[in-house]
């Protein structure tokens, strides 16, 4: 078989040529897409944003100063956008 970018005389079962390293054959699957776009990283951060606030606020829930609730619910928001993010991930 001859290398259809060098032209070198290579095997018939290579893979690749020896000479300048093309492949021989058409790949037999596609590798995913490289690399993430800026928008699925924004539900991410909204859930770290929410996680940290939602960490202070149960350190003040602790001392009394703020209703259980609120840190219970900013835990949930969190929760959940992290589930949305990981449903989308999955199509």
């Amino acid at each position: 078989m001859v290398c259809r970018h060098c032209g070198t005389e290579i095997a018939d079962k290579a893979l690749i040529c020896f000479r300048c390293g093309t492949a021989a054959t058409e790949p037999r699957v596609t590798p995913p897409r490289g690399g993430r776009s800026p928008a699925s990283r924004g539900p991410v951060a909204l859930a770290l944003v929410v996680l940290v606030v939602s960490a202070l606020v149960m350190g003040q829930v602790v001392t009394g100063q703020v209703p259980r609730e609120v840190g219970y619910a900013l835990a949930v928001l969190a929760l959940v956008a992290i589930g949305w993010h990981l449903a989308r991930r999955r199509r």
